[in-house]
C-alpha cells in the first residue's frame, strides 16, 4: 500500500514539486536506461527468479495469489477520486482528475458542473501552466513515459484539442513560468549535456532562446518581471541552502539578491506589480520560513507580515499583484491568510475545512480564487473563494465510491519522547475497539518531507478493515518544524532518525491498547531506507517490514541516481567520493547488515526509477534471498519512483494487505465486520 504520508506518484516522495525551483522530479518522454548492472533480458534486473506476472507489466517473486477475500475487502477503498485546480480558462476551471487509469485534465464550466475531459493518454499528466491572459488559446503541460521522470512539454490547443510536442523528446524539461502577456515562457532543461540545468525560453511560434547556461545543477526560473527584460532565478543546493538571483535578459548578466551573507532557504519568489520589489519566502535569519520583501534598488529586506512559529508553505499573488494569499503549515494542517499588500491588512475569509490546501489560482479579474481542499475524511476538491462577499463555493464533489463516510476517521496528533528527550510528532489513525491493536508504522520519504493529515484511503483501510493502529511519525529531519529540526539527521547524524523509531517502539510497548508483538514498519524512498535500517536495529521488536523504492546502500544509490540530481542528494546524505564519508555511509548501509535482519520483507520497485534505481531493491532482495529469509518482491516494468498507474497501484495495495494478514496472523473476527 502507498505510504500513508502520500500517494506515490512521480514527485511525491521528494520534498519538491516538479515545477518548483527545487525540481528533482523532472521526467522525459524517452526513458533513460538503468545502469547496465541492473538489467537482465528485456530490461528486468538480472539474477531474479521471478514467479507470477499478475499484470502484463508486473513481475513478482515469492508473492502468493491474492485471496478473493482481500480483493473484495480492499475494492471499496480503491474507487475514490479527487479533483485539484490547475488554472482558469476564461470563466471555466481547468482541473486534474482521474476517470480511467491515469490522472488527466478536465474543464468545468460552473460550480458542480460536468467534467469535460481535454487530455487523454496512458501516462498521467504532470504539471500545468496556463498563460496569464483572459482568453488563453491553450496551455502548457508536462508528461513522461513509464515513470522515468523525463518530462516533455506539450502545448494543448483549446480550439482543436490537439497536443503539440514543444521539446526534443529525450531531454529533461521543467519549471515553466510565463511572461506577463502570455507570449513567452521560460523553463529549465538539461538538453545541452544531459546534466546541467540551463534556462531557456520559447514563444508560441516555437522559437526558443537560451537565457542562462552554466555547468551546474539546481537552477530554475522563478518569475518574469513586468517589464519583460528581467527574470528571477534560483540556485538550489539543499532544503536549507538556496540563493535568489536576478538575470538581466538584455546583458545576460546576473546579480545576487538574497541571501547576501550566510545560508538560507528560498521558496516562492515573485516581483511586485511595478517590478521594484521582490517578495520571497525564506528562513533568512530565523528558524521559520516567512515572507520577505526585498527592495531592488537598496537591497533592503523587510518582513511582509510578522513572523510566526510556523512555516509558510507558499504564497500566490493576484493578477495585478495587490493581494497575496499565504498558506501556513501549522502542525501539518494548512492555514490560509489573505493580505492586502498596499495596507498590510489581513482580509477576512470564509471558514475553510481543517485539512490541507492545494494550489491557489486567482481568476483573471482578481476578485476570486480557486483553491484545492482535502481533509482526512474527504478527498481533494476545488472550491472558489469570492473575496468581496467572503463566500466559499464548492466547484467539484469527488466520489468516495462505495465507502461509507461514517467509517472514515481523522488522525490524532500525538507527541512521544525520543532518546534525547525531544518530542516527536506523530499522527495516529485508531481502529475501533479497545485493542490491543496490531501496529502499522508508516515512515515518510524525502527525507525532508512531512506526514500531513490528507485524505488517505490506505490508512483508512488498514484501520477500519484490518484493525491496525496506523502511526505516522515525523522523525527528526522532517520539514515543518523549523530549520534546526530539519538538519538533525544530516550526514553523520543519519541514524538518529532511526533511533526515533526505536523510541516509538518504546511508546508502543507502554500503550495498553497496542500490541507491541505485532508491529510492521512501512516506508518509501528514503522511508524505505528507514524501514531497512529499523529491521537492522530492531528486528526482534518487529513482525515484518515493507518498503517501496527504498535505498539499501547510500554509496551505490549516489553512484547510480541520475546525474542531474546527484549533487543535490550529496548535500543531504554526504559526498560518497570523500573517503571518510564513504566509509560512514557504507557502515550504515542496510545491505551490509542483512545478518541482523530476521523478519520477513515485502519490497516494491519501479523498473524505470531515476531517483532510487532498481539496483537498490535488487541488491537487498538478493542479499535477503541468499539468507533464505522470506521475501516478497513486486517489480513494475512501466513505473518509476513508485506506482502511479491505477492497475499497478491497486495490485500493490492487495499484496500489502495479503502480506499484513499473513505476517500479523490477522483473522476475520479481528479485522472488522
Amino acid at each position: 500500500m502507498r505510504p500513508a504520508s502520500c500517494t506515490i506518484v512521480a514527485g511525491a516522495l521528494d520534498p519538491v514539486n516538479q515545477f518548483s525551483s527545487t525540481a528533482l522530479a523532472l521526467t522525459l518522454l524517452t526513458a533513460y536506461a538503468l545502469p547496465a548492472q541492473t538489467q537482465g533480458d528485456g530490461g528486468v534486473p538480472a539474477g531474479t527468479a521471478f514467479g507470477d506476472r499478475p499484470l502484463r507489466n508486473v513481475q513478482t517473486l515469492g508473492v502468493p495469489p491474492i485471496s478473493d477475500d482481500i480483493k473484495a475487502r480492499i475494492l471499496s477503498y480503491q474507487q475514490s477520486r479527487f479533483a485539484s485546480a490547475a488554472g482558469w480558462i476564461g470563466g471555466n476551471m481547468l482541473l486534474r482528475t482521474r476517470f480511467g487509469n491515469t490522472t488527466q485534465l478536465h474543464l468545468v464550466a460552473s460550480p458542480m458542473g460536468m467534467r469535460s475531459q481535454v487530455t487523454f493518454g496512458n501516462e498521467p499528466v504532470g504539471a500545468v501552466r496556463v498563460p496569464p491572459v483572459l482568453r488563453p488559446k491553450g496551455f502548457v503541460f508536462s508528461q513522461d513515459v513509464g515513470g522515468t521522470e523525463a518530462y516533455q512539454l506539450f502545448w494543448h490547443d483549446l480550439k482543436t484539442h490537439a497536443n503539440r510536442l514543444l521539446t526534443d523528446g529525450k531531454s529533461r524539461y521543467t519549471g515553466v513560468i510565463w511572461n506577463h502577456d502570455g507570449t513567452e515562457f521560460a523553463y529549465t532543461t538539461n538538453a545541452r549535456d544531459g546534466q546541467s540545468w540551463d534556462i531557456h525560453a520559447q514563444n508560441l511560434e516555437g522559437d526558443s532562446r537560451v537565457l542562462w547556461e552554466i555547468n551546474e545543477v539546481g537552477w530554475s526560473a522563478r518569475d518574469w518581471a513586468p517589464t519583460g527584460n528581467r527574470i528571477l532565478i534560483e540556485k538550489y543546493v539543499s532544503r536549507v541552502n538556496s540563493t535568489l538571483h536576478e538575470l538581466d535578459l538584455d546583458t545576460g548578466k546576473s546579480r545576487l539578491l538574497a541571501p547576501r551573507d550566510g545560508v538560507a532557504s528560498i521558496g516562492t519568489a515573485r516581483y511586485s506589480a511595478d517590478g521594484t520589489e521582490v517578495y520571497f519566502t525564506s528562513d533568512l535569519g530565523s528558524e521559520w520560513v516567512s515572507v520577505h520583501r526585498l527592495d531592488r534598488a537598496s537591497g533592503e529586506i523587510s518582513p511582509v507580515i510578522p513572523p510566526r512559529n510556523w512555516n509558510v508553505d507558499w504564497f500566490s499573488l493576484s493578477p495585478n499583484r495587490d493581494l497575496m494569499a499565504i498558506v501556513f503549515n501549522e502542525d501539518g494542517y494548512g492555514v490560509l491568510r489573505l493580505l492586502e499588500l498596499e495596507t498590510g491588512q489581513l482580509l477576512d475569509l470564509p471558514t475553510l475545512p481543517q485539512g490541507l490546501l492545494g494550489g491557489i489560482h486567482f481568476a483573471y479579474h482578481g476578485q476570486s480564487f480557486a483553491i484545492t481542499l482535502q481533509t482526512p475524511e474527504s478527498p481533494s476538491d476545488v472550491y472558489v473563494v469570492e473575496i468581496g462577499s467572503k463566500t466559499l463555493t464548492r466547484w467539484t464533489r469527488s466520489e468516495l465510491g462505495p465507502l461509507d463516510p461514517a467509517r472514515l476517521r481523522s488522525p490524532e496528533l500525538i507527541r512521544y519522547p525520543s532518546f534525547d528527550d525531544r518530542e516527536i510528532p506523530a499522527f495516529v489513525f485508531w481502529p475501533d475497539g479497545p485493542g490491543p491493536h496490531p501496529v502499522f508504522i508508516t515512515i515518510h520519504g524525502g527525507p525532508e518531507s512531512q506526514f500531513r493529515p490528507r485524505f488517505n484511503t490506505d490508512a483508512q483501510f488498514l484501520a477500519a478493515e484490518l484493525g491496525l493502529a496506523v502511526i505516522a511519525p515525523n522523525v527528526r529531519g522532517s520539514s515543518g518544524y523549523g530549520k534546526t529540526w530539519l538538519q538533525l539527521d544530516d550526514r553523520e547524524l543519519r541514524e538518529d532518525s532511526v533511533r526515533d523509531i526505536g523510541s516509538l517502539l518504546d511508546w508502543i510497548e507502554a500503550a495498553p491498547n497496542l500490541d507491541a508483538s505485532r508491529v510492521v514498519v512501512y516506508g518509501g524512498s528514503y522511508g524505505g531506507y528507514m524501514v531497512l535500517a529499523s529491521l537492522v536495529h530492531f528486528s526482534e521488536r518487529l513482525a515484518a517490514g515493507i518498503e517501496i523504492v527504498g535505498i539499501s546502500d547510500f554509496v551505490t544509490f549516489l553512484e547510480n541516481t541520475k546525474g542531474y540530481r546527484r549533487d543535490l542528494r550529496r548535500a543531504e546524505y554526504g559526498d560518497e567520493r570523500d573517503p571518510a564519508m564513504r566509509e560512514f555511509l557504507t557502515s550504515i548501509a542496510p545491505v551490509h547488515h542483512v545478518d541482523r535482519i530476521t523478519r520477513p520483507m515485502l519490497i516494491g520497485q519501479g523498473l524505470n526509477d531515476p531517483r532510487v534505481p532498481a539496483s537498490e531493491s535488487q541488491q537487498i532482495v538478493d542479499a535477503l534471498t541468499a539468507k533464505r529469509l522470506p521475501v516478497w518482491y513486486v517489480l513494475a516494468e512501466d513505473e518509476g519512483h513508485g506506482f502511479a498507474k491505477k492497475p499497478n497501484r491497486d495490485y500493490w495495495d492487495q499484496v500489502v494487505a495479503m502480506f499484513l494478514t499473513e505476517q500479523l496472523g490477522l483473522n476475520r473476527s479481528e479485522v472488522g465486520p
